[in-house]
């Protein structure tokens, strides 16, 4: 299977996609854990231009080309030959956050985002958990992490509450693909969550 992992800044996706890549390993599963933007080193150089830097640094036309590039390059590189060995390929963030960010919260262009989608990249997860947090949550959490890829991060609580809210646009336009998991509670709660909204 192919799946995603995505949610606001914060939310525990990065750790809950490395607890179900365990998990499933664990099982005796061939199992790619990968991110993005990144995943492959092309991606990662693409990478540290959009996660650094100030909030204006890029335009959200300029970030959805530099999103869509580090995403082929990944597919190509790393998804694409991981799923034709029949591995499963877990990865903290695919095309949702494109549609979600630069779709629909720095900017109004959904169309052109799912436009880039189908000619350049073309295939959508089989499932995906959007890990649900209140943004005051992972907003704190955020910043507690430090580190210098806190670009969206900067744009503020209001940013992080519409990003919220294009989830779970985005959930109710998909309910076949995406599960939305509570992402309140202890790791293990969530990690649990997960297995059980698992097919």
């Amino acid at each position: 299977m192919f799946i995603s992992f995505e949610g606001i800044d914060g939310s525990g996706k990065s750790t809950q996609a490395r607890r179900l890549a365990q998990t499933l390993g664990e099982r005796g599963l061939d199992v790619v854990l990968t991110r993005e933007p990144g995943g492959s080193p092309g991606a990662e150089e693409i990478r540290r231009l959009l996660v650094e830097g100030g909030s204006e640094r890029w335009s959200p036309e300029t970030e959805l080309l530099l999103f869509t590039a580090a995403r082929r390059d990944h597919l190509e590189r790393l998804i694409r030959p991981a799923l034709d060995r029949d591995a499963w390929v877990i990865t903290d963030r695919f095309a949702d956050s494109t549609r979600v960010y630069q779709g629909a919260v720095r900017a109004t262009q959904s169309q052109l985002v799912e436009e880039l989608h189908r000619l350049m990249i073309g295939i959508e997860p089989d499932l995906t958990f959007v890990i649900d947090i209140a943004p005051e949550i992972s907003l704190r959490r955020g910043q507690a992490r430090g580190g210098s890829e806190d670009r969206f991060e900067g744009m503020g609580l209001e940013f992080q509450q519409r990003l919220r809210d294009g989830f779970h646009a985005l959930a109710e336009r998909a309910p076949g693909r995406i599960r939305m998991i509570d992402g309140s509670g202890s790791q293990d709660e969530v990690a649990a969550r997960v297995l059980a909204a698992l097919p």
